[in-house]
């Protein structure tokens, strides 16, 4: 079977492939089948596999011509089922964990009994990851036993809890919030950093639900820490105070995109480069991502830093200027407090500060962590715009890819409309504020995946510029993406401030 496809370009460096014409069970073999073809491929950065597309993050190497070529011999293939394990998941139905379960089986007609029975029975089929790391979305569902998302997510849902969302079926593998409804539990571990793959699931894995008593607390247990002494690394600096939200942040990291682990990286990068290039490094070698109020460091190893951003900031009560490099000595103090322009600020390093290898996730810094140099971290950022950010401040958008979803009128409210930035914006997403944007039809979509900068818009119309720790999977439709010179002005623009889109 040749299935036609279609290649889009989001916006710089992200792609999406799509399969018009197939239905979803074909579409998604594809995307899986295609996503493994292309394994290892020079300038391909990450796969993504959604529910029948395949994303995309590249950069400047990948040949055009020899994707096109890879996609038209791989679709043949896709008639036949894409090879994965059978991974057997032990499953306590009911319980604590499974408050949903009785309002489904009444909906349904039937026994709870009677739901675990055929939940149970069915075969299932992981179509993508997503969401969270480890998250798999399971296809195979019976009809009878789909069910829509809560109304509102709830604010906590613990790891290893089995739920059901639609016509998917899956396991959270951590606590997060969540809208799927609820129906059990496993002990089963579904992500673990240390390991490769990181992820239980794959895409194309059957999976069986067995039955079993009363699970153990699910095995989540893993170092957060940031303060553990990385091979050949120098202790730098101990946090005295942390400041509001500061982390560590460098180039992002592709590469387990098809795990559900996000790419991350630093909100700024324009900023990151400007003080990476004060004390010689790399330009997305890792530096501490101040937002809106900073941390107080005691210094631990003589070195060289600098600042990028507007900040007040002083070392031994002295202040410092941004942009130039300064010395550190042993017992300095450094007191990085309100960022006086924009939202963000850096510290860079010469040599550049060690992230774990393994980190997955955002972590703000807490008191008594001590941060280490690793000139071997220095790493160039993968991809990203060499272009001028827009002089006059207005964001530049690329419209699509569900654009069609909004009508000429909605496209025309987001450019004719100020927005403004909400106080519950954070590294996942920019949320924005105004007259709603209407949708015409409905205003979720198969589940894909997302580049930076995408502006998706939920059913109450609100805007979400997601940013570098979003969902690497999201089933809402997107109106536009931000162009990556642009980006900086996303990243710095604070609760109240005003933001406003034309096309590029």
């Amino acid at each position: 079977m040749n299935l036609e496809h279609r290649i889009r370009e989001l916006v710089e460096g992200f792609l999406l492939v799509e399969f018009p014409g197939a239905s979803e069970d074909a579409a998604n073999r594809a995307a899986v089948n295609v996503a493994r073809r292309l394994a290892g491929r020079p300038g391909l950065l990450d796969a993504v596999p959604g529910a029948r597309t395949l994303f995309l993050a590249c950069d400047q190497r990948l040949d055009r011509s020899a994707l096109e070529a890879d996609l038209a011999e791989a679709t043949v293939e896709t008639a036949a089922a894409v090879a994965g394990r059978t991974v057997r998941i032990p499953v306590h139905y009911g319980g604590a964990a499974g408050l949903d379960l009785q309002d489904l089986a009444r909906g349904v007609g039937v026994s709870p009994d009677e739901v675990v029975r055929r939940h149970a029975a069915a075969s299932y089929r992981v179509a993508f990851l997503g969401f969270a790391p480890g998250f798999g979305y399971c296809v195979g569902l019976p009809e009878e036993l789909h069910a829509p998302r809560l109304p509102t997510p709830r604010a906590r849902v613990a790891a290893g809890t089995l739920a059901i969302g639609s016509r998917y079926t899956g396991v959270y593998p951590a606590e997060t919030p969540g809208g799927w409804r609820l129906i059990g539990r496993s002990s089963a571990r579904f992500f673990d950093p240390a390991a490769y793959p990181p992820t239980l699931l794959l895409p194309g894995d059957a999976v069986v639900y067995e039955p079993v008593g009363e699970s153990a607390p699910a095995l989540w247990s893993r170092d957060d820490s940031i303060a553990q002494s990385p091979e050949g690394a120098v202790r730098l600096f101990r946090v005295h105070s942390p400041g509001l939200f500061t982390s560590l942040q460098g180039a992002p990291r592709y590469g387990r995109g098809a795990f559900g682990v996000p790419a991350g990286g630093v909100m700024d990068p324009f900023a990151l480069a400007r003080g990476n290039e004060a004390v010689g490094n790399a330009a997305g070698a890792a530096a501490l991502e101040i937002t809106l109020a900073g941390p107080q460091l005691e210094v631990l190893a003589d070195g060289r830093a600098a600042i990028a951003g507007v900040i007040e900031a002083e070392k031994n009560g002295t202040p410092l200027s941004a942009g130039r490099p300064f010395e550190l000595a042993r017992g300095d103090r450094l007191r990085l407090a309100r960022v006086t322009a924009g939202v963000r600020a850096y510290l860079c390093v010469a040599g550049g500060f060690a992230i774990e290898p393994l980190q997955w996730q955002t972590r703000r810094l807490a008191a008594q962590d001590v941060l280490y140099r690793d000139e071997s971290r220095a790493i160039q950022p993968a991809s990203g715009s060499t272009g001028e950010a827009s002089a006059e401040g207005v964001v530049r958008v690329v419209l699509g890819p569900q654009e069609d979803r909004f009508g000429q009128r909605g496209v025309a409210g987001l450019f004719s409309r100020p927005w403004r930035v909400s106080a519950s914006s954070d590294r996942r997403g920019v949320r924005l504020e105004g007259e709603p944007l209407r949708h015409e039809g409905s205003a979720e979509i198969e589940p894909e995946g997302t580049a930076p900068g995408a502006i998706q818009v939920p059913l109450d119309g609100q805007p979400i510029v997601l940013g570098p720790d979003r969902p690497v999977t999201g089933g809402y439709a997107k109106i536009a993406t931000v162009v990556a010179a642009d980006w900086p002005l996303i990243a710095q623009a604070g609760p109240t401030a005003v933001v406003r889109f034309r096309a590029f």
